[in-house]
């Protein structure tokens, strides 16, 4: 169970990625619309677990591992936009969060049922 105090920064964390991908990193990752979905934090703060939804690309791996190369740029702009609010500036760890496409794929799957209709029973012999 988190904390509030994790559940706090795990907050801010996502709020100011959020706003570090759609300003300063865009041009890097070729103009991909990159959703921060959830942040979770260890107890310590010492790391964050972001979880990461993409639209306007067909590599979605490729594009992940673009960002996990561009950690240490992505941490410093987070650093300069925390740097009142947390002491020490968490370890980033990238994550795709695929929830919306099983979600669509379970929903596909419930479309494609077919029930039959109950037969009713004639009990007027």
């Amino acid at each position: 169970m988190e904390s509030k105090r994790q559940r706090q920064v795990a907050k801010q964390i996502q709020k100011d990625l959020g706003e570090i991908f759609q300003r300063e990193m865009k041009q890097v990752f070729d103009k991909a619309f990159v959703t921060i979905t959830d942040v979770k934090t260890t107890p310590d703060l010492g790391i964050a677990r972001v979880y990461l939804s993409f639209l306007m690309t067909k590599d979605k791996d490729g594009l992940l591992e673009s960002i996990r190369e561009h950690t240490k740029t992505i941490r410093n702009h987070l650093a300069a936009r925390v740097r009142h609010q947390l002491r020490i500036v968490p370890d980033l760890q990238f994550y795709l969060d695929d929830t919306a496409e099983y979600a669509q794929k379970i929903e596909n799957l419930f479309a494609n049922i077919v029930i039959p209709p109950a037969e009713v029973e004639n009990d007027e012999e």
